[in-house]
């Protein structure tokens, strides 16, 4: 009994690890991507070498982070795979059927304001978590 309360207790503090290693992958992506986007207006005066080094850095952090996605989901149980699996599907498939509609939309003028990506990205994060919260809903 003493060996299996070692193992899960080492399994749990991989599945730790792994989701703070996600978190700080996560944070480090979301401040190279506002540095990427605010820096050359509020700090670099649009010079393009650090607006060009911005963006590949942020690109580069965005990889790592999906590394460290794909790291913190195979360390998950099956049941947790299963729940992120299916809200990750529904939250892509959301994303393309409204994002391209959205576009066409704006590529037609039947809205009046610029597409923002950034309204996308609230509607695919919205998704998500709701995937998460219905998963779990659904298999407890």
């Amino acid at each position: 009994m003493d060996k299996s309360n070692k193992e899960l207790g080492g399994w749990q503090a991989k599945q730790v690890r792994d989701t703070f290693r996600l978190g700080y992958w996560t944070a480090a992506w979301l401040v190279t991507m506002a540095a990427a986007k605010f820096g050359p207006e509020l700090v670099w005066q649009s010079n393009e070498l650090i607006s060009s080094l911005a963006i590949l850095i942020n690109l580069g952090v965005g990889f790592g982070m999906i590394l460290a996605n794909k790291r913190c989901l195979e360390g998950m149980d099956e049941m947790q795979q299963k729940i992120n699996l299916e809200a990750m599907g529904l939250t892509l498939g959301v994303g393309l059927v409204v994002g391209l509609g959205y576009s066409g939309m704006n590529v037609n003028n039947l809205i009046s304001f610029d597409d923002e990506i950034l309204l996308l990205t609230i509607l695919m994060s919205v998704t998500y978590i709701l995937g998460i919260f219905a998963g779990h809903w659904k298999y407890r």
